[in-house]
């Protein structure tokens, strides 16, 4: 039977290691930690739980993903992060392929809880997450902090189940992340020399919390789907400011 290793990447993360860890126990072999310097009790639950925990200066994402792929033993990974966690039926469906895995990579739906709330639409359901892949079959990408698993060959096999994602516990939490992400997206944006401007950025909003409203069914979820649509729609506002405030201060 080949062999998994689990890369996890973390920072104060001591509400969500656990829960993470536990759901991944009986399906992989090796549970790799790599955290980049937490004050709290991550680094201590990981130990006790079996885990080898790598410290590692946090640079991005992207690269602390890759990074975390280097300190694994075996070839085969499946990629969490810290506030995820296998369903029991993902478990399964992993388990169930453990023994033929033929393919180059796994994908799977996401579903995240917002609040104590399983959002079913709105953008956030079903988010496709490729999780499970070979190492020597592409590396971690795209822009940060959104990366993504990059597939140099192949395509990647749908499993049944959901990865459970408990993003926020409170607005204020998710306020916050708005914050650190649009930050670091505009950064991003501005060394790829991605131009900004006030028709852009109000043109971009709109269609966002149109998408995720009314395309994505946001409506469904309810109260709670208005105001993580509009919240998205915010976040898509301030990135593409703060990346025009980036042009500007250079000019």
């Amino acid at each position: 039977m080949p062999k998994i290793s689990a890369a996890i990447i973390t920072f104060n993360e001591e509400i969500n290691i656990k829960r993470c860890l536990y759901s991944l126990m009986e399906v992989v072999d090796e549970i790799v930690v790599v955290d980049s310097g937490s004050t709290d009790q991550t680094q201590k639950i990981a130990l006790e739980l079996g885990a080898k925990v790598v410290v590692n200066p946090f640079k991005g994402h992207i690269e602390q993903k890759n990074f975390a792929i280097t300190q694994t033993k075996y070839d085969w990974i499946i990629s969490l992060d810290a506030d995820e966690a296998l369903s029991e039926e993902l478990k399964f469906s992993i388990l169930s392929i453990k023994n033929n895995l033929s393919d180059t990579a796994y994908e799977f739906n996401r579903l995240t809880n917002y609040c104590g709330k399983w959002i079913k639409h709105s953008g956030w359901y079903p988010d496709k997450k490729l999780r499970i892949f070979h190492k020597s079959h592409g590396k971690w990408g795209g822009k940060n902090p959104h990366d993504q698993f990059i597939l140099t060959s192949g395509k990647p096999h749908h499993l049944k189940g959901d990865l459970l994602h408990y993003s926020f516990y409170t607005v204020e939490d998710h306020k916050k992340q708005i914050i650190k992400f649009t930050d670091i997206a505009a950064q991003s944006l501005y060394e790829l020399g991605i131009k900004s401007s006030w028709l852009k950025i109000y043109l971009k909003t709109i269609a966002k919390f149109i998408r995720n409203y009314f395309i994505k069914f946001g409506f469904l979820d309810g109260a709670i789907g208005l105001h993580i649509c509009r919240m998205s729609a915010h976040a898509t506002y301030l990135r593409y400011y703060k990346l025009l405030q980036l042009h500007q201060s250079s000019e």
